[in-house]
This record gives structure tokens, C-alpha cells and sequence, in this order.
């Protein structure tokens, strides 16, 4: 039997057993056995009476990712420390209620989500394609941010396990976004690929074609806490961007337009810093944003797969690079969180309980026509891949 069909073999006798193993495991919480390679399968709950189901993927190291159809959310993701420990790197809720609650709703975080059709913000709610106006559901004051009230981030996705892909284990999602659906032009077919490789990477490979111009900027919305919940914030995280410019924002986080140099300011991370070092300097980029929530201009971009980030938590050890196609990310500190979220374990998330880096075109790009384009046309095809990588050092 080749190695291949022996994967698919093992993979196959988990699915079967997956009520029973991810039980085990110890559900949501900190996996305390070892799981075998695999892909596992069980319900996460029913939401407007559909069934949410969650993936487990588990690589040949023991690392262990978990998805849920609901938004496509990242709900876990365990990679070892300096001394072997597993720990979960990316905040969330134990149950689906946290993620569909009114409380959550109330002050949207986005939790480890799939955000579009278009992830950050577009200048109040309107753009303008093929010379018609299109106004858009505004949910973000008088702005829209990541797709609307409902977006993508709120729906449920179609799953398939993918169980011989030749990186490792993985999950396809995939979600038809209506005509007009939230204001936005055309059907938009759009496919999401989590795949978790042996080299404890966390591809993510999206997809979408449409049959009438729209905008597409799709990312994903995980925070990271590289300490594991053993740091309550990520004031201690060493950040490096691979960007010299930034964009400038108004009041509102909108582009201003203006792509300022961050050499000799407070957004300057071409060398790894200490977030904390600077985050509440006076500056006024960083007052309108309460902390960092900018979108970097990365140094590569001719749309080949790049270094974008690195990320260094010192006391477990954990380092996390982050590769893109994209020509920019969204570096927020979770300015917004404010302890009124109950979430793993009964962790209460506090302001910078963790991180995002959110790959992406920049924000109000369908009003902004110096900046790369994100209208995606009927004869062209939406591709983009971003890698998060674990390792120690």
C-alpha cells in the first residue's frame, strides 16, 4: 500500500470515529491527548436550524487546527511552544452561542472569521463600477467594514475534507454570494482552502469568480496570542512588518490618499519591536486608531507569495512568519476588545488580548483609484494565498 493510500485509510477510519475521538480530546480546551494525523468531523451546534459542523485537522507533529462551517471561523489552533507544550494561539468562544450571541454582535470582533466580500472598510457604504453607484450596508458608523451587517463571516459555508492533499490535511469551503447581496453587484462564487501542512504552516488559499463586476478583498480576522492565554495581552509580542509606507487614515479609518514613509515614527517595524514599545506614543495616527488598526504597504508587491510579518513571543518561545500574495495587512492590536467578552475557558478578553494581521488589498480601494485595484471582473478569476508558519526559537 503506497503512503498516500494509508493517509487516506487513517483519515477515513477518524471520520468515521470522529463523535468519539474529538470527545476525547477534550473538546474546546487545551488538547491534553495526542491525536493521531487526520481529519475529524463533528457538530458544532445548528444555526437558523442548519447544522454547523467543525474539522479537526491534525498534522504529522500534533498540531491541531479546528474550523467551523459558521463563518468559516478558526476556532483553534494548538502549536507547541520551546519545550514541546501545545498551547491554542488564536482567541475564541467555547460554544457557537459566543459567536452568534447579540452581546457578540454588538461589538463585532470578527473572531478567526472569513471576512468579506470586502474585508476593511469602504468610505460610506458607496462605490462606483462600470459608471453605476452602489450603495452598500453601512455597519461601521457611516462607513462599511468587512462585508456588512451579515457578510461572510455570518453564514454557513459548504465543507469538504480534503484528505490527500499533497501539502497535508485540508478543508474547502464554499459560499455563493447572491446578486445585491448586502448592495454588492453579481454572484460571487467564492472558495476558501484551509490546509495544515507538516511543516506547521496554516495555508489559506481563496478563490472567486463572479458574472458581474464587483469588488473582492477577501482575509481572515484570527487574533493571535502567541503566549497561549499565559500573557493576557500581546504588549510583550515582537513584531516585524516588511513595509516601509503605511496607509494614512481620516477619523473615520478611512485612506486619506497619502502613503507616508514610517521611518522615524511609531509605525516603523522593518526591525522586529516590542508592540508595547510604542503603541500609545503621541502620534496622531495612533490616537484616531486607539493603537495600531493601519494597513501596511508591503515591499513586495508584483503579487508573488512574500515574507509580509513575523511575530516573537519570548516567554513560550513561539514565532509565527506570515507570507502573502497581498500587497498589504492590516496590523490591528485589538484596541477595541474591553473585557466584556467571556472567552475560552472562561479567559476574559481584555484591550490587546491579541492580535491580527489581516492580508489584504487596502482599504477603500474601490474609491481610491491610485491604489491596486480589487474590482473583480467576470472574465478574470480572484486568487490569493497567505501562510502563517509556526516554529521556536
Amino acid at each position: 500500500m503506497t503512503k498516500k493510500s494509508v493517509k487516506t485509510l487513517i483519515c477515513q477510519s477518524f471520520l468515521a470515529l470522529s463523535f468519539v475521538i474529538l470527545v476525547s480530546c477534550g473538546g474546546s480546551g487545551q488538547n491534553k491527548t495526542k491525536t493521531e494525523p487526520g481529519i475529524l468531523k463533528e457538530n458544532f451546534g445548528t444555526f437558523n436550524d442548519k447544522p454547523v459542523e467543525l474539522y479537526q485537522l491534525t498534522n504529522n507533529n500534533g498540531v491541531v487546527m479546528k474550523v467551523i462551517t459558521y463563518g468559516g471561523i478558526i476556532t483553534e489552533l494548538h502549536v507547541p511552544d520551546k519545550d514541546g507544550q501545545m498551547g491554542d494561539v488564536v482567541l475564541g468562544f467555547d460554544k457557537l452561542d459566543g459567536y452568534i450571541s447579540p452581546e457578540y454582535k454588538a461589538g463585532n470582533p470578527y473572531f478567526g472569521a472569513i471576512v468579506g466580500r470586502y474585508g476593511n472598510r469602504i468610505a460610506k457604504g458607496k462605490f462606483t463600477v462600470d459608471e453605476v453607484e452602489y450603495t452598500l450596508a453601512t455597519n461601521n458608523n457611516e462607513n462599511h467594514l468587512h462585508g456588512g451587517i451579515i457578510g461572510f463571516s455570518n453564514v454557513i459555508w459548504e465543507a469538504q475534507p480534503v484528505v490527500d492533499d499533497a501539502d497535508g490535511f485540508a478543508v474547502e469551503l464554499k459560499y455563493t454570494s447572491k446578486d445585491m447581496e448586502e448592495g454588492y453587484p453579481g454572484n460571487l462564487q467564492v472558495t476558501v482552502k484551509y490546509t495544515l501542512t507538516n511543516e506547521n504552516e496554516l495555508k489559506i488559499d481563496y478563490s472567486a469568480i463572479t458574472d458581474k463586476a464587483t469588488p473582492c478583498n477577501l482575509t481572515n480576522h484570527s487574533y493571535f496570542n502567541l503566549s497561549a492565554g499565559k500573557q493576557p495581552t500581546i504588549a510583550n509580542h515582537e513584531l516585524m512588518l516588511a513595509a516601509e509606507k503605511f496607509t494614512e487614515v481620516d477619523n473615520g479609518l478611512i485612506p486619506t490618499g497619502n502613503l507616508p514613509n514610517v521611518a522615524d515614527t511609531p509605525m516603523d517595524f522593518t526591525t522586529p519591536r516590542t508592540i508595547n514599545e510604542r503603541i500609545d506614543a503621541d502620534f496622531e495616527q495612533l490616537k484616531i486608531g486607539g493603537g495600531y488598526d493601519h494597513n501596511w504597504v508591503l515591499d513586495n508587491n508584483d503579487g508573488s507569495l512574500a515574507l509580509a510579518a513575523t511575530v516573537y513571543e519570548p516567554e513560550s518561545g513561539r514565532f509565527m512568519e506570515v507570507f502573502t500574495t497581498e500587497p498589504g495587512v492590516q496590523f490591528y492590536s485589538g484596541n477595541f476588545l474591553d473585557g466584556s467578552l467571556t472567552g475560552k475557558n472562561g479567559a476574559k478578553y481584555q484591550r490587546r488580548a491579541g492580535l491580527c494581521l489581516e492580508t489584504q488589498h487596502f482599504p477603500d480601494s474601490p474609491n481610491q483609484p491610485e491604489f491596486p485595484s480589487t474590482i473583480l471582473k467576470p472574465e478574470d478569476r480572484y486568487s490569493s494565498k497567505t501562510i502563517y508558519k509556526f516554529s521556536v526559537k
